[in-house]
């Protein structure tokens, strides 16, 4: 609650927040050298050992000591519900609150992922932080009952660079070519838009989870050396929320993503060929972009960021320097043969960490609620308005007002006294009314001053052309009589 806190004080903008989760380690794993230092309150140090190895020479100038700050570091016996409350409820309460928010998970294949977002499927306490926080979310709306809330959610799963949409009911027979795929489009604000992605109604936490569970059903699942049910795609569960409180016109909107994405390690740490190292590069192209647009981010001057490079890019335009808050959580597996590929999750988690987000709240005003209050307001003015003056107010004057207004201009126009008024009370009608008037009357004055003037020009005219021909006239007899 207190993150959640913390994040509202400060609106302008807000670094995404990275922490670090240690997987515990298998039977047969060798323990890397790694050491976790809380020396602060809201800071957490990663340091990682690589010893020399004596294969590599006596002369190796290898680094041996690499360091990382986090937000918090969870170690090997770190509980489902403590991540989530560090990690998931502070970005939930923004969310209920009206600002966008995103959690994702970044590792390599076998780190804990999964479990961490999705969770364990053999005890209720494996719960991960997909169901932890559904279940959050609807416990906090029931209690809430100062607001009108709907809820909406949508599993988008990114394979191969193509999306498919994960919430349709299908046999299970079926390929993961038959589900609806998924196209972005982009509007004049740059605002992106998934076309063919549905959206379903969730109204509790029950029907939520069923559709987490069938989209879970539908994803693409296929066995690696790494981890025998890991997922080879991206997947974004959104839960949409909007609220309104009643009798108002305004409507808060906010989604929240929750992202799985696909195991992060090289191609060549697969071990695989054919189908699966297709899948692998695509899913490490896509990590490549995303990496890029993580670095465009952190540079200072840069004007252009590469965010449709890639279909997760496009879709986590909004969580990647945009106006959302962004929570990451690295997973780590640090036995001997991992160490590598969990340095360089460290390395992308601390350039995350340089990302500024500018986030606020999402309100916009429903026209049609508008409409509705606002005439329901002209009414109990009109209802007022009858009350203090004994008359009940129509929008038209009467031709019988009419009549009385014309009367009153008249006197007021006629009589020469400076200090004279014209009082037709406290009705913008009838003073509109008058103003009209007079300016109709000023008007037709006007043009009756102009007829007048140009019917003494005509006859000015006429006597101009008669005194011209007399004159003509005069002139012919003074010759005629000059010749005789």
């Amino acid at each position: 609650a207190g993150g959640a806190a913390g994040w509202r004080a400060e609106m302008a903008k807000e670094a995404i927040r990275v922490y670090a989760r240690v997987k515990p380690l298998g039977r047969r794993q060798q323990a890397g050298i790694y050491s976790v230092d809380d020396y602060e309150k809201s800071l957490s140090a990663l340091e990682i050992i690589v010893p020399h190895d004596l294969a590599d020479g006596f002369v190796n100038n290898k680094q041996e000591s690499y360091k990382f700050k986090f937000q918090k570091i969870f170690d090997q016996e770190a509980k489902q519900d403590v991540v989530f409350d560090s990690v998931a409820k502070p970005v939930a309460e923004c969310v209920l609150a009206g600002y966008n928010g995103t959690i994702f998970a970044y590792g390599q294949t076998g780190s804990g992922k999964t479990f961490t977002i999705t969770g364990g499927a053999e005890r209720y306490s494996d719960r991960g932080i997909i169901p932890r926080t559904l279940s959050y979310i609807f416990d906090q709306l029931q209690k809430d009952s100062s607001k009108v809330y709907t809820t909406h959610v949508s599993y988008l799963e990114i394979y191969n660079e193509c999306g498919y949409d994960l919430l349709v009911q299908r046999d299970k027979a079926s390929r993961l070519e038959d589900l609806p795929k998924v196209t972005i489009m982009e509007d004049s604000d740059q605002n992106i838009h998934l076309k063919n992605l549905s959206l379903q109604r969730a109204t509790n936490e029950e029907e939520a989870l069923n559709l987490l569970f069938l989209g879970d059903t539908n994803r693409m699942i296929a066995e690696t050396p790494m981890n025998e049910a890991s997922t080879r795609s991206h997947c974004i569960f959104t839960v949409h929320i909007s609220s309104k409180e009643p009798g108002s016109a305004t409507i808060r909107r906010s989604k929240l993503h929750l992202v799985d994405l696909a195991g992060s390690e090289r191609v060549a740490k697969t071990g695989v060929g054919g189908h699966l190292l297709t899948e692998a590069k695509y899913i490490n192209v896509s990590l490549h972009y995303l990496e890029q647009v993580m670095i465009a981010l952190a540079e200072k001057n840069r004007s252009h960021i590469p965010y449709r490079n890639s279909m997760m890019t496009s879709v986590l335009r909004d969580s990647l320097g945009g106006n959302c808050m962004t929570t990451m959580i690295a997973t780590l597996s640090m036995d001997k043969r991992n160490i590598d590929e969990s340095i360089s999750t460290c390395r992308f988690a601390q350039r995350v960490a340089l990302i500024k987000n500018e986030v606020v709240i999402n309100e916009e005003i429903d026209p049609t609620l508008m409409i509705v209050q606002l005439k329901k307001e002209i009414q109990e003015l009109k209802d007022e308005l009858a009350l203090v003056t004994g008359k009940q107010r129509t929008s038209e004057l009467s031709q019988e007002e009419l009549l009385q207004l014309d009367e009153l201009i008249e006197t007021f126009l006629e009589d020469n006294d400076p200090d004279s008024a014209l009082d037709v009370g406290a009705d913008m009608r009838k003073i509109k009314y008058c103003f009209i008037r007079i300016k109709q009357l000023k008007i037709s004055d006007k043009k009756l001053l102009s007829q007048n003037i140009s019917e003494e020009k005509d006859a000015n005219k006429e006597a101009e052309e008669e005194l011209k021909n007399l004159k003509e006239l005069l002139q012919q007899r003074d010759n005629e009589i000059s010749i005789l």
